[in-house]
């Protein structure tokens, strides 16, 4: 495949997007915008009660960001009026069928003129509800599909999943589909149906019971992961997912399908505006922890490789399989990761960050500047949790006996190491299985794609998702974690 082919492919094209106000859609409509003005209409589906809603959500959460600059720059005056003619929010839930849009005549006008439709939308959350999770995660992927039987003109369905469906697997993990009902754990089925009953039985348990919000959401979020430990995966998040895509592979019958499955997103490393992010993502949690002092040390293997990948490397991806596989009555697995082709360790991202703290210290309330130590690292589990009650669960338990005999005196100390020690605990139930993760993703299908994409080197940069044009040291210390400090609370 030709890389020209690219930006022909998405000339005259009406493309809908879920999950438009999420971080990497975000990337996906400012490339498509830049990259070819040409584009008929992006259609960007967001979760809103009226156009009105929908069309304020897209302004301020999506075209207001700085990732927009370079665009806004390129159109000047015209900008406004080019992504008015390009950009229809859309108001709609994918929890919901026919994605929640309630105007029949939107609807038709969809199905009559998409051509490609683009699933971003996901909770992200390890440990969202589990009611949650299976609504959008699996239902919605459902929802998708569905949506996209009814497009006439459609060429491609492009979902957006997680290579850690993998579970904990270890070893080279392949590019392989999730039959229906699969699960990680021998001897098990996973029947989504009795999972969906299983959730309104909880709940209409806890609703006899009177039960407050916030137990029940509790509640949901135990299910959750009881329930995805059960199948043997480490979180519901990633369980969610795998549901997901089993739903597609059963159900979409001949529909051209591509399933992206990227590794852990990172900031943007070139294209348009490098360091660029949205929250925190996964090992940017430790950063920002760091940061605010509410990490007295680390855990895991700092020789393990983190896979990693930047997020414009992820959306020019996304670009070339949709060119790559439109009308393919097929489906299709992909990884874009990076720990085959230029695998880096998290002892890199350490030194990296310490680094750039070390030449850039911080600066404490108080005007101050922070000395920068280095945070020491546990490498083994059960070294970590003696660690933590030494260090911090007896002194808490002895604070909090002098507390209550001295009537309240040291309630304040108390709660804010409390809440640091319940925060870092947090923290290493839900990163535990990535920090000793031993699996490396195989990228093959993808390296037939970059191998195809070589036969036009300037379309092959503007489209470039080869992670092995990454130096790691170089843009976790220049890029990376300076955009995480100016961009992740923006």
């Amino acid at each position: 495949m030709e890389s020209s082919r690219i930006l022909e492919f998405l000339k005259d094209k009406s493309i809908l997007i879920t999950g438009s106000t999420g971080f990497l859609a975000k990337i996906f409509v400012e490339k498509v915008l830049r990259v070819q003005p040409e584009v008929k209409r992006l259609f960007l589906l967001v979760r809103a009660a009226d156009a009105a809603s929908a069309n304020q959500r897209v302004q301020t959460e999506i075209l207001g960001k700085d990732l927009f600059k370079v665009l806004r720059d390129k159109h000047g005056d015209g900008f406004h009026p080019f992504v008015a003619s390009k950009v229809f929010p859309v108001a709609g839930d994918i929890v919901r069928e026919d994605l929640g849009i309630q105007d029949s005549n939107l609807r038709e006008k969809l199905w009559k003129e998409v051509g490609i439709v683009v699933n971003v939308a996901a909770t992200t959350s390890f440990d969202d509800r589990y009611d949650v999770s299976l609504g959008i995660n699996a239902l919605g992927a459902k929802h998708i599909l569905e949506f996209a039987r009814r497009c006439v003109r459609l060429e491609m369905l492009l979902h957006v999943s997680t290579a850690y469906v993998a579970g904990e697997q270890s070893g080279l993990i392949l590019e392989k589909k999730f039959l229906m009902g699969e699960t990680l754990k021998g001897g098990s089925y996973l029947d989504i149906e009795a999972e969906l009953r299983l959730v309104d039985k909880k709940k209409r348990e806890l609703r006899a019971e009177y039960a407050t919000e916030e137990v029940e959401k509790l509640a949901m979020k135990r299910l959750g992961m009881k329930r995805a430990r059960y199948f043997g995966w480490p979180n519901t998040y990633v369980c969610t997912k795998a549901m997901g895509e089993m739903l597609l592979g059963h159900l979409r019958g001949d529909l051209p399908l591509v399933i992206l499955r990227p590794t852990i997103i990172t900031s943007v490393h070139r294209d348009p505006l490098p360091g660029w992010i949205e929250g925190t993502r996964t090992i940017d949690s430790l950063i920002m922890g760091y940061v605010k002092g509410k990490i007295a040390c680390l855990f895991g293997d700092l020789d393990i490789v983190a896979d990693v990948v930047p997020g414009d490397m992820v959306v020019n991806a996304m670009m070339v399989t949709m060119a790559a596989h439109s009308n393919q009555r097929s489906e299709f697995i992909y990884h874009m990761s990076s720990s085959v082709r230029n695998p880096m360790t998290y002892s890199i991202l350490e030194q990296s960050a310490y680094r750039y703290f070390l030449e850039n210290p911080r600066v404490g309330k108080d005007g101050r500047i922070i000395k920068t130590r280095r945070v020491p690292v546990i490498r083994n589990m059960t070294r970590f949790r003696i660690y933590m009650t030494l260090r911090h669960k007896l002194p808490l338990g002895v604070l909090h006996l002098i507390n209550l005999l001295s009537c309240g005196r040291f309630a304040r100390g108390y709660n804010e190491l409390n809440r640091k020690y319940k925060f870092v605990m947090h923290l290493v139930d839900l990163y535990e299985p990535y920090a000793f993760f031993r699996g490396y993703f195989d990228d093959l299908n993808m390296e037939r794609l970059r191998m195809a994409m070589k036969k036009d080197d300037a379309e092959a940069w503007m489209f470039d998702f080869d992670p092995k044009h990454v130096d790691w040291e170089d843009y976790f210390y220049r890029i990376h974690v300076p955009g995480v400090l100016k961009y992740a609370f923006k």
